[in-house]
This record gives structure tokens, C-alpha cells and sequence, in this order.
């Protein structure tokens, strides 16, 4: 082995805090933020309970699926979409209006998923082609399907009654995977009794009786197939001679897949794996292999890193800010569905400030403001990061106008994270 095969190895195997803190910065700021609240005052454990965790999951899904496409958008160089609460309202007044005339609901949803891509084509058109700024030309969709939505909801609510869309796309109580193994296997029922006071001491008296073994059961295969997965990498990497800390990630590994069984764990004492999640996490994991493993998504960071130079290797630069701008306007399509859902109906305010949120959640989980720079899973952390700290807010009586102060300082302070990096690299 060569001196500098020695070195590559020694520096694979070394583990670097510093370089661990900077890397998973976002990570430990959540931890520590779910700490304080479930430590505050009067206030002890309110946030962890499973109840909450659900709603947070909820409540925050329009976060999830928003910030998604709007990394795509960012990464083409700090771009962003304005439009997108107001398309979120627009698509689900279509929506609601259709099914209040007895529209079939898959056709409902069809319909407003292709509104939303329509949109989002649209813009892309000014932006790609014409070479409008995104700024302006979503800032003018904002207005426009703003006011889209108020004539064709006539400026009044509209409600939903069909309980199948309620049911995959809400958050009622029927809006949960039914706990299918327990059904199947009814004597595991004598298991989760109160008498079994030594599962009874572990799951808590309250949830015993309910426990969703089949939600405990997906979120332990979910962890499983993550320790496997990070494991073949890390082999991969040391196969290629890629210098990473192995500890690192072995910590990190361990610590996302506790945290996986862990929630899974709180889902399950309260009535399990909710509908909402599978649509979350299906957009998450298509989103996060395009970004990583396809030649588009290889081309989104690219642009974002040097037009120019892209351009010149043979990339049709103008192609991939369509791309981006379409699959934003999906996403809103989708959004629209899953607001109408939990809302059950929709108001000609909703979606207002669905943007800030999105862009938020990019910003806050690493994205640079300059583009190039970003991942789906740091957005993750951007958008479960701001779900912990609007829901603790609320749970410990926080004023509403002091809640968007605190998310204001918590963006500025992640941007001057990015900012500063990028000073030290020059």
C-alpha cells in the first residue's frame, strides 16, 4: 500500500467532531429544540406525546410535499416559486367543486394533479423560455391564482363529504393503515392487555390496549432496510476509495434508525401509521432518488453551480428549469389534495404563506441560497425542524405574531450558516 493509500485510509477511518457537527448542525439543533419543550415548565412531555406527534405529521404535510419541489427549484441557482400556496388553494377549490357536483373521486384527483403540472408547465415557459425571473413571473401567478381561486369558489367555504377522499388523503380517525396483523392473528390480543404489566410498564396503560402492532412492525423494516442500505454504502465507498469517516456515518446510521423506531413506536400507540405519511414519504423517496441517482438531477445542481459552464457541456440548461418548475406545480397539485383532505374542504384564504414555509424548510435543512447546493433528507430536517417549533410554540401558549419572529430568526440564522460557509471555502 502506497503513503498516500495510507493516508486515504487513515482519514476513512478517523472521525472528525468538528466536521460531524458542521454535517448534521440541523440534526442536533432539532434534538435539542424537541428537548426544550418537552422539558418546559408546566408543559413536561406534552410534545412527545403520540397524539401531538401525529398531528405534527399532519399538520406539516403540505411542508413536506411543497419544499420537495421547491429544492428542485433552488437548485437551479436560489431560485424559488411564489405561486405555489396560492396554486395549492386554486387546485383544491377545483377539486372540492368537482366532488360537491358528484365528480368521481379518482377523476377528482387526476384532474387536480394535472391543474397543478399544467401551472407549473406554464410557468416554466415564462421562466425557461422567455428567461422572465422566477421572482416575477411567480409573483405573478401568485396574484393570479389567488384571485382564480376566490371566483371559482365564489368567495365562500366549500365542504367535502366523500369519505373514501377523507379517508387516504385526511386526518380523521379513519385516516389510518388499519392494524392488519392484529386482525389477522386476534390471539395477540391477550398480549397487549393492561394484566401484562411488563409491556403495560414499557407501552404506558393508556395504549396498550390499542397498540398498532403493524405500524411498529413497517416502521422496524423501514430501519432495517436504511441500516442495510447505509451499510452497502459505506462498503461501496471504501471499495472506490472515497475518503469518509466511517464512525460518522456508523453514529449517524444508529441514530436515524432509533429515531425511525422511535417514531414508529408513538405512531403506534396512538392509531397508527396515518394515510397522509405514505403519501409523504412516497414523494420524499421518488424526489430523493431523481436528485441522486438520475442525469436530470445531476443536471439541477449542475446549473446551479455554473450555468454557463453546463450549458457548454451539452445541457439544455432551458429544459431543466422546466423540469423544476413543472414538477413544483405538480407537488402543489398534490399539496392541494392533502390540504382539502385534513381541512375537509377548502376556504379562499388557505395556502396563504404555503410558500415562505417550503422555502423555509429548503433553507433551514441546507440549501444555498446560490443555488447548486441542497438535499432532500436535509430538507426533511429543514420541515420536521419547523413542525417542532410551531407545534411547541403553541403547546407552551406562545403568542402567533412572536411564533413567526422566532421562524424568521431560525431562517436568517440558517442562511448566515450557508453564507459564512461559503466564505470559508473561498
Amino acid at each position: 500500500m502506497t503513503m498516500s493509500e495510507k493516508r486515504a485510509a487513515k482519514a476513512t477511518r478517523s472521525f472528525n467532531l468538528g466536521e460531524f457537527f458542521q454535517k448534521y448542525t440541523m440534526i442536533i439543533a432539532l434534538v435539542v429544540v424537541t428537548i426544550i419543550f418537552s422539558r418546559w415548565p408546566g408543559k413536561e412531555g406534552l410534545i412527545l406525546l403520540p397524539s401531538n406527534l401525529t398531528g405534527l405529521i399532519a399538520e406539516n404535510a403540505y411542508v413536506f410535499v411543497l419544499a420537495t419541489g421547491m429544492l428542485l427549484c433552488i437548485l437551479t441557482g436560489g431560485n424559488i416559486d411564489l405561486s405555489v400556496g396560492s396554486v395549492v388553494c386554486f387546485t383544491a377549490a377545483v377539486g372540492c367543486i368537482m366532488m360537491a357536483s358528484g365528480a368521481n373521486i379518482w377523476v377528482t384527483v387526476l384532474a387536480m394533479l394535472a391543474i397543478g403540472l399544467a401551472i407549473g408547465v406554464f410557468q416554466g415557459f415564462w421562466i425557461a423560455k422567455l428567461r422572465v425571473p422566477a421572482f416575477i413571473a411567480t409573483l405573478a401567478g401568485m396574484y393570479a391564482f389567488r384571485g382564480f381561486s376566490n371566483v371559482v369558489l365564489n368567495g365562500y367555504r366549500v365542504d367535502i363529504t366523500n369519505q373514501t377522499f377523507l379517508m387516504l388523503f385526511g386526518n380523521g380517525k379513519t385516516s389510518f393503515v388499519p392494524d392488519v396483523i392484529r386482525q389477522q392473528f386476534t390471539g395477540l390480543d391477550s398480549i397487549f392487555n393492561k394484566e401484562n404489566t411488563a409491556l403495560a410498564g414499557i407501552i404506558g396503560e393508556n395504549f396498550i390496549t390499542n397498540f398498532n402492532l403493524t405500524c411498529m412492525v413497517l416502521g422496524a423494516l423501514a430501519a432495517l432496510i436504511f441500516v442495510i442500505a447505509r451499510i452497502r454504502r459505506i462498503r461501496v465507498q471504501k471499495k472506490l476509495g472515497i475518503i469518509q469517516s466511517t464512525w460518522g456515518q456508523v453514529v449517524s446510521t444508529v441514530i436515524i434508525a432509533l429515531l425511525v423506531l422511535w417514531v414508529a413506536f408513538k405512531l403506534s400507540c396512538y392509531r397508527g401509521l396515518p394515510y397522509v405519511l405514505i403519501w409523504i414519504a412516497l414523494v420524499l423517496g421518488i424526489y430523493a432518488y431523481i436528485t441522486t441517482k438520475t442525469a436530470i438531477g445531476r443536471h439541477l445542481y449542475a446549473v446551479g453551480g455554473n450555468e454557463k459552464a453546463t450549458a457548454l457541456s451539452g445541457v439544455k440548461t432551458r429544459n431543466v428549469y422546466w423540469f423544476a418548475y413543472a414538477n413544483i406545480g405538480l407537488l402543489a397539485g398534490l399539496a392541494g389534495i392533502l390540504t382539502a383532505g385534513r381541512a375537509k374542504g377548502i376556504d379562499p384564504v388557505y395556502g396563504e404563506g404555503y410558500e415562505m414555509d417550503a422555502i423555509a424548510a429548503c433553507f433551514i435543512g441546507g440549501a444555498s441560497a446560490y443555488g447548486g447546493t441542497g438535499k432532500v433528507s436535509g430538507m426533511i430536517i429543514g420541515a420536521i425542524l419547523m413542525g417542532v417549533i410551531n407545534k411547541g410554540m403553541i403547546i407552551v401558549g406562545v403568542d402567533a405574531n412572536y411564533q413567526k419572529v422566532v421562524k424568521g430568526i431560525v431562517l436568517l440564522i440558517a442562511v448566515m450558516f450557508d453564507v459564512l460557509s461559503k466564505r470559508q471555502k473561498r
